[in-house]
């Protein structure tokens, strides 16, 4: 080959190599990192604006950047353009304030089995087509979960035996069925299925989800770690990442702190149920901040900065509160506090005032070194005497709750008379 024709063939693949490298048409597409998202279960999506910036402000704070929420097609159907206005507003507003969102289409959660039906199916397609169809352009759209806890319901959880794993494969042909039709819709955007165990996420059509998607909501780190494997080898049959998209519960022995360290140990993306304390709802066992922005746990917020409680006993440090004697010095406010009372079977309005102030000093000595129960805060009955008019005290409750202090404080210190 002579110089000219050397020259030549070196221009025309560079050329097409050039071209192979900026054509839209053979650019790949960007994986999203699921194994970042360290996302929560939102139920407030649909409230006002301010309540939205509020809420989605307080997870900002402690790193959370997604938002997993329920859509309800019951909603959609009372006004159609107004859901799903109602939606990409939200999307966007959280997409301003830093997070993604996962919507969920259909949820296993006591549905009713009609919308498996073939003759229903056309009413169903109508919702995915019309939701899925306005949204998917949004840029703040994360991934869309085809259907929440697909068998847990009575339909499935309560058949007879016999009945059991038909009906499953009766659920999970409709999920297969919506699966393809939002990839139809959307073809860019991802889908995934979050099952209720990792031991369903075969059945949940894995061959057509983006990221492998499952809930664990157990009790130990044991079986945390089992339900993990399960999951791990199934992404890994299919070649997809996988998140945990519900767990934290402090009523089913699965602490928030715990879970998330397993899930960052795995390298698992994760979802909490859920953002805010509801009540009525589920504020008695799940969620993170109060409406005033207040938290009922602060190890929760420090675990999702990744910060966690030391449970390796060999290295603890154990508190010593009374080092620089202030056990000796709070103890002898409260008796001082009595011992100023002017009256011997009548206290005056400001004696309780001097009983809480020196009951104050105990207790945030006691709740700092952890040694009397969180779930019912000291510091918050002294808030609430205090907050009463004085007239109103109940004084005898104030002064045996003075001694009570006196007593732990002299068996967690060994102060002795």
């Amino acid at each position: 080959m002579n110089a000219k024709r050397f020259v030549l063939a070196v221009m025309t693949v560079f050329i097409a190599f050039t071209a192979s490298a900026v054509s839209p048409a053979r650019k790949a597409k960007v994986k999203t990192d699921y194994s970042a998202i360290h996302g929560v279960c939102y139920n407030g999506w649909r409230s006002d604006e301010a309540t939205v910036r509020r809420d989605l402000g307080y997870g900002r704070k402690i790193g959370l950047n997604s938002t997993r929420i329920w859509l309800w097609k019951g909603l959609y159907d009372r006004d159609p353009q107004a859901f799903i206005s109602s939606l990409g507003k939200y999307i966007d507003t959280a997409h301003d304030m830093g997070y993604s969102v996962m919507p969920i289409l259909f949820n296993g959660n006591g549905f009713n089995p009609e919308i498996l039906k073939d003759e229903n199916w056309a009413d169903n397609e109508k919702y995915v087509r019309a939701v899925v169809g306005a949204l998917k352009g949004k840029e703040g759209l994360l991934c869309w979960d085809i259907m929440n806890e697909p068998t847990c319901n009575d339909y499935y959880k309560h058949a007879p035996e016999q009945l059991q794993e038909p009906r499953a494969e009766e659920i999970f042909r409709f999920v297969r069925r919506v699966c393809q039709l939002v990839k139809e819709v959307a073809p860019d955007n991802d889908i995934t299925v979050g099952v209720t165990y990792p031991k369903f996420i075969e059945k949940a059509s894995p061959d057509l989800q983006d990221v492998i998607s499952f809930h664990d909501y157990r009790e130990t780190r044991a079986i945390i770690r089992e339900n993990y494997e399960i999951a791990k080898a199934q992404a890994e049959k299919w070649g997809k990442q996988m998140i945990n998209s519900e767990m934290g519960c402090i009523g089913r022995s699965n602490p928030y702190d715990l879970a998330i360290q397993e899930a960052n140990a795995y390298g698992a993306g994760w979802y909490l149920f859920e953002l805010m304390i509801n009540y009525p709802g589920w504020g008695e066992i799940h969620g993170i901040f109060y409406p005033d922005g207040t938290v009922r746990d602060p190890s929760i917020a420090a675990a999702c900065l990744g910060i966690f409680r030391n449970r390796d006993a060999s290295t603890m440090v154990r508190e010593n509160p009374n080092r620089e004697g202030y056990a000796d010095e709070a103890i002898r406010r409260i008796k001082a506090a009595f011992h100023e009372e002017k009256e011997v079977f009548k206290t005056t309005s400001a004696s309780t005032d001097d009983i809480l102030e020196a009951c104050e000093w105990a207790v945030n000595i006691l709740e700092a070194a952890q040694m009397v129960p969180m779930h019912d805060l000291m510091s918050a009955r002294i808030e609430a005497w205090r907050k009463q008019d004085p007239k109103e005290r109940d004084t005898k409750a104030i002064r045996q709750f003075a001694w009570h202090l006196v007593d732990i404080l002299k068996e967690n210190c060994e102060i002795f008379d």
